[in-house]
């Protein structure tokens, strides 16, 4: 069970801050059953309430910071996600983004980074599907990271790539 004031990751909320723990007093809402008060940390202005026994939606811990610098030292290792029918692909992207697993996100933002490179040496446009996977895997692990590190969001691109010497190609990542 977590505890007040813990950072932890609330499915596709990312990073939220556990407020309060305990019954509620709202009209419909089965009295008697302990929620988690959980305010998403980049969406200040709203609070999630969500049943301490609920296994609906993905609750953990935050990565640490010991856990972040092991991953990306293990980027050049991490396997793209390599599906070559569009739906399949879309799927495998939803599903991946569903398990809220730093390791995961990065394969996906590694995949999408090298199709994207691919597409526009073939003179073709980033798909909008893609641009919007890999926007969403960036959010969530940047976030994520950012709080383990405690640096703000937009500088975790550059702390990658400082900490994996790919300065140029990560600054499309």
């Amino acid at each position: 069970m977590f505890q007040k004031n813990d950072y932890v990751i609330y499915g596709s909320n990312g990073v939220c801050m556990v407020k309060d723990i305990g019954p509620l007093d709202i009209p419909g809402i089965p009295a008697g059953r302990i929620y988690y008060t959980l305010v998403p940390y980049y969406t200040k202005d709203s609070q999630i309430f969500t049943p301490v026994d609920s296994t609906k939606v993905i609750m953990r811990s935050l990565i640490c910071k010991e856990a972040v610098l092991q991953l990306i030292e293990e980027i050049p290792d991490i396997e793209p996600l390599w599906v070559m029918d569009e739906k399949q692909r879309e799927s495998q992207y939803k599903e991946t983004l569903r398990k809220c697993d730093c390791r995961e996100l990065l394969r996906i933002i590694k995949t999408i980074y090298q199709r994207m490179q691919a597409r526009i040496a073939e003179g073709k446009k980033v798909t909008s599907s893609d641009e919007r996977y890999f926007q969403l895997a960036e959010d969530r692990l940047y976030g994520e990271f950012a709080i383990a590190l405690g640096i703000e969001r937009d500088q975790v691109k550059d702390f990658i790539a400082g900490k994996t010497g790919q300065a140029a190609q990560m600054q499309t990542v």
